[in-house]
């Protein structure tokens, strides 16, 4: 897609003046790569995740007429887009006031800085630009070669599985990722020229046709239903966590090897993504932070300050049905930088019973600059509300939990007490408010079924949404799903065989 332009003129020179401005301020990060294109083209980008060659799925499709209908009506803009790659890609509208393109700019080196810095990125692929366009290249040829409908159909049943993730595997070594890429090169070794290096095959692919990786699919094949029921008892999690449910299907199941090649890719995928979605409150409200430091400090022209100021309003506006990232984000920040230079942290201030003294509380201990660069280090969006979202903060920022009315036909305050309000923040950030699924069995009953575990924490599962993802693990498994939960306070489990979910008798 040739629809991009690099930076010139002005802009050019704007961006080397903010970009020197975040390296004095202390920000690190990789190069950054700027390029302009219109609303069309970033919407078409946006859909895509921010990259410019993805494999095609009608979701994308799907995304970017929402997109541009947003914006038609007016309900929504995106002002710029930034990906986590090396060099840094970010995107800027064409047509946006230069104020608009300075706030950006700024944003996006914060964004740059949390990227290289943030320990949850640690172990991200930096040259996914390429690898996602390697991977769109050859689900196309799939899909020549067995047909879009039927290659589009399996990738919809993967994609159903890609919020079932575990987030250890982001903490793999360098070690342990080259103790792989070995084992790899010794599997394609033994099984001789047929499947040489320049096999199409991805390496992900060929790590797991090796017997010792995946004993069950070539030794199947010449099995008697005896021998094969025998063989499935081996099936366990040994290679693999519970939570990383596309991996174990990876392992286990019957898959063609061009099924396997694209299961591998789109779990490859949605790793990579998995980082952005851990740390989006962090990753907002650094980034917002800076180019609100950025901008007052440095940067704005008089003429231009209440352009900024009600742009800045505009995005930081919170909303009654979600918390908005880029508010609670940098007001945390903001709080924490002050409790760190003011000393209100630590025993003594906590058991402090003077509320005026509190309230003047002021050691001038002028450490707030150096604990916010140690926060967007260590933390993710779970561990930084739960250490950082404190009942003065809450209530300084006047947040409450709302509920729908529907006599009134209005969102009205629920409550305002603090403990059901951060409760309620951490329980939409765990697991990004999904159901945990873990893997008990591959085989259940000793019948080479799956059998699921969904570790309960307070709220039923959907029985509803359950039975579509089922059907679509069937789709893979090609075996009965088994799931274990508890519904109104008794445990059960059901069972899908191919036609309907049921209570398992």
């Amino acid at each position: 897609m040739n629809r991009t332009k690099p930076i010139d003129g002005e802009l050019l020179r704007l961006k080397e003046e903010i970009r020197q401005y975040a390296v004095d301020y202390g920000l690190v990060f990789d190069p950054v790569i700027f390029e302009v294109c219109d609303y069309d083209t970033i919407n078409i980008l946006a859909a895509q995740g921010g990259f410019p060659a993805r494999y095609p799925h009608w979701r994308f499709g799907m995304e970017y007429d929402q997109l541009s209908k947003g914006y038609a009506y007016g309900l929504q803009k995106i002002y710029e887009m930034v990906i986590n790659t090396n060099p840094c890609y970010a995107y800027l509208l064409n047509a946006n006031h230069l104020v608009d393109q300075k706030i950006v700019m700024a944003h996006v080196y914060g964004h740059a800085d949390f990227f290289k810095n943030n320990f949850w990125f640690k172990h991200s692929n930096k040259n996914m630009m390429d690898v996602m366009a390697n991977h769109g290249t050859k689900i196309r040829r799939y899909m020549d070669r067995y047909g879009q409908d039927k290659v589009e159909d399996f990738i919809d049943n993967v994609l159903s599985l890609e919020n079932l993730l575990d987030i250890n595997v982001l903490f793999e070594t360098q070690e342990v990722r080259d103790s792989r890429r070995e084992a790899n090169r010794q599997a394609i070794a033994e099984m001789g020229s047929e499947h040489s290096e320049s096999d199409e095959r991805s390496q992900a692919l060929r790590s797991f046709m090796k017997s010792k990786l995946n004993p069950n699919r070539e030794a199947k094949k010449n099995l008697s239903p005896d021998e094969e029921e025998q063989l499935q008892e081996g099936v366990t999690t040994e290679n693999s966590s519970p939570r990383d449910i596309m991996r174990f299907i990876l392992e286990n199941a019957p898959l063609k090897e061009w099924e396997a090649d694209i299961l591998a890719i789109l779990r490859e995928e949605a790793y990579y993504f998995l980082p952005q979605r851990l740390t989006k409150i962090m990753n907002e409200g650094w980034a917002s932070y800076w180019h609100s430091k950025i901008m007052t400090k440095k940067v704005l022209k008089a003429s231009e300050i209440i352009d900024f100021a009600d742009h800045h309003a505009g995005v930081m506006a919170m909303s009654k049905q979600n918390i908005n990232p880029y508010k609670i984000g940098i007001e945390l920040f903001r709080d924490i930088e002050y409790r760190w230079d003011t000393g209100k942290y630590g025993k003594e201030y906590q058991e402090c019973t003077n509320m005026a003294a509190k309230q003047s509380w002021d050691l001038k201990l002028g450490g707030g600059r150096e604990k916010i660069f140690e926060v967007r280090k260590t933390h993710n969006d779970i561990t930084f509300i739960d250490e950082f979202f404190t009942e003065e903060f809450c209530e300084r920022q006047q947040l409450f939990t709302y509920k729908y009315n529907p006599r009134t036909g209005r969102y009205e305050i629920d409550t305002r007490d603090f403990e059901d309000i951060k409760s309620k923040l951490l329980s939409q950030l765990t697991n990004f408010g999904q159901p945990l699924i873990e893997i008990e069995t591959g085989n259940f009953s000793n019948r080479g079924e799956l059998l699921l575990k969904h570790i309960h924490q307070g709220v039923d599962l959907d029985m509803s949404f359950a039975a579509e993802t089922m059907k679509n693990v069937y789709a893979l498994w090609k075996r009965p799903i088994n799931l274990l939960t508890v519904q109104e306070e008794v445990e059960t489990t059901y069972v899908f065989d191919g036609k309907e979910l049921k209570p398992l008798s």
